[in-house]
């Protein structure tokens, strides 16, 4: 019987962007944190080193541990003299994020499902990972922002723990914190790469969602094309 459901955030319960659009929101992303050093009187560093810095920074690690943005946006800006810690840092992130944020939205069927699961007693939770390896604080805040936390038991990013999406420490976290045997729980997802081996690896059953249905059907692999359609899906797990 299962018992608790676990939630990827970006295209599963919220839009942010899709694939190939990244290398145009990157841009955006960069410009914003160059236009805020250079309003403080912070840039030293030439348009033509930036982007080639941003180029090399453009990856995650094979073994899924994070790359954590403040760290990539310190080399690309070369402030090795600022702490992570410090205001500026922090400022940058918001600035890197700015553009991200401000394109989201719920699915329309997100909170109606959210609360037909808390009615029927589901522990939910969310298990993420973050965009450049971006801080979790300004993704907790986007949750309560958005107004998912009233329907969360646990919201758990890849910042939080360290790894990244597949790798199973951020699944087992989850399940520590939520006090939730494996067998009992499955997680929706939206990405093959990241939302199949991750959960199966600690005993999670997984759930593609499809929204536009552009994924070939797999016999193995659960899938559904919208969120109303996950009820009756627990229903035959």
């Amino acid at each position: 019987m299962k018992d608790t459901v676990l939630f990827d955030l970006g295209n599963t319960l919220v839009y942010y962007f899709e694939r190939h659009e990244f290398p145009k929101i990157l841009k955006q992303a960069v410009t914003e944190v160059q236009n805020y050093l250079h309003k403080k009187g912070l840039l030293h560093v030439s348009s033509d080193v930036m982007w080639s810095k941003v180029m090399e920074e453009n990856y995650e690690a094979c073994d899924y541990r994070i790359r954590p943005l403040e760290e990539r946006l310190i080399r690309i800006f070369q402030m090795d003299d600022l702490a992570q810690s410090s205001e500026v840092v922090k400022n940058m992130c918001r600035c890197f994020m700015k553009p991200i944020f401000v394109r989201s939205h719920l699915y329309e069927d997100t909170l109606p499902t959210l609360k037909q699961l808390k009615s029927e007693d589901y522990k939910i939770g969310i298990v993420s990972n973050t965009t450049w390896g971006s801080p979790a604080f300004l993704w907790h805040e986007e949750i309560e922002r958005l107004g998912l936390s009233k329907y969360t038991d646990a919201t758990v990013f890849c910042r939080d723990v360290g790894w990244r999406k597949p790798a199973r420490q951020i699944f087992e976290y989850t399940l520590e914190k939520l006090q939730a045997l494996p067998q009992n729980c499955v997680f929706v997802g939206d990405d093959p790469r990241w939302d199949l081996t991750g959960p199966r690896n600690v005993g999670i059953t997984p759930i593609i969602i499809d929204r536009k249905a552009i994924m070939p059907q797999a016999k193995e692999t659960n899938q559904i094309s919208n969120l109303h359609e996950l009820i009756n899906k627990l229903k035959i797990l």
